[in-house]
């Protein structure tokens, strides 16, 4: 599925800050933050559903956060930091977050803290 990047979608700058850049957004003030809605969550750069709305859940972190992703459509890498992991698109290496494991917020022991930047919500069809 992985898309020429030449055919990757169009970023603002703030979105290539954190997709290219390895950006991070102010906690609580990005779009997904506090959503609702019944759907998946793509990447924002190749379109690649990273995370079903099922997984979504409240850590009080700030950023959306997440405890299983859809397929091997995310992956773990090591964070220049040398402390946390990060997470990338797998599709097309963009920037997502850090995940975090063992702080008990879900029986899945798994928090997937995201940008908002760094996605798409599309509805569910019915």
């Amino acid at each position: 599925m992985i898309k020429d990047p030449k055919n990757y979608n169009k970023l603002s700058p703030e979105e290539a800050y954190v997709l290219i850049n390895k950006g991070t957004e102010r906690a609580f003030t990005g779009a997904y933050y506090d959503h609702k809605g019944d759907g998946v969550y793509t990447c924002k750069q190749c379109d690649a559903p990273l995370y079903d709305s099922n997984t979504k859940f409240d850590s009080g972190c700030g950023w959306p956060s997440f405890d299983d992703t859809i397929s091997s459509n995310v992956a773990e890498v090591p964070d220049a930091d040398g402390r946390r992991t990060e997470i990338v698109c797998a599709n097309c290496g963009g920037h997502l977050g850090h995940v975090f494991k063992g702080e008990g917020f879900t029986a899945k022991n798994t928090r997937h803290c995201v940008n908002s930047l760094s996605v798409n919500f599309k509805e569910r069809e019915e």
